[in-house]
């Protein structure tokens, strides 16, 4: 959907500049102020290059998946251990369930596949079914028991696999 809209924009941004450039480069009575040549490419072909460069720059943008995504995520989890419900529950609860959301978009997007992460990949699983995608606090309170422990397991199974994380 990202890349669809980086399309249009760059599909209306050409025609746009294309008629800047020639009200810039005419004066009042229609003839050109400059000699250099103009352009004979059709708006098709003006506007199909700068889809296609839209393309491809929205390509670079996007990160390539690596080791990197679950050193990141797995960092961000680790910054919870030593939070608690005590100042802003809510805030706490939801910081987990996000820092585990995203731990698992990691391991599911690593090179090495879904497959060398198979319990955490699990017990995220298990809590996005407990809590039936309501993530508002009272819920995230209700589960919270299991919430904190599937925190507290991934970061024990990931201890015990330090090549993916250092």
């Amino acid at each position: 959907m990202l890349t669809s809209r980086r399309g249009i924009t760059a599909l209306l941004a050409v025609p746009m500049a294309a008629a800047l450039l020639i009200s810039c480069s005419s004066s009042g009575d229609g003839t050109s102020t400059d000699s250099a040549p103009t352009s004979t490419a059709s708006p098709r072909a003006t506007a199909e290059a700068g889809a296609d460069a839209g393309a491809a720059e929205a390509d670079a943008e996007e990160p390539t998946p690596g080791p990197e995504l679950v050193k990141d995520a797995f960092a961000g989890l680790q910054a919870t251990l030593n939070d608690s419900c005590a100042a802003d529950c809510a805030y706490f609860l939801g910081r987990v369930h996000e820092e585990l959301d995203e731990l698992d978009r990691a391991m599911k997007a690593d090179p090495k596949g879904p497959g060398h992460f198979p319990e955490p990949i699990a017990w995220i699983e298990k809590l996005r079914t407990t809590l039936a995608g309501d993530t508002t606090y009272p819920n995230l309170k209700k589960h919270q028991t299991l919430l904190i422990s599937t925190r507290d397991r991934i970061n024990t199974w990931m201890q015990g696999h330090p090549d993916d994380y250092r």
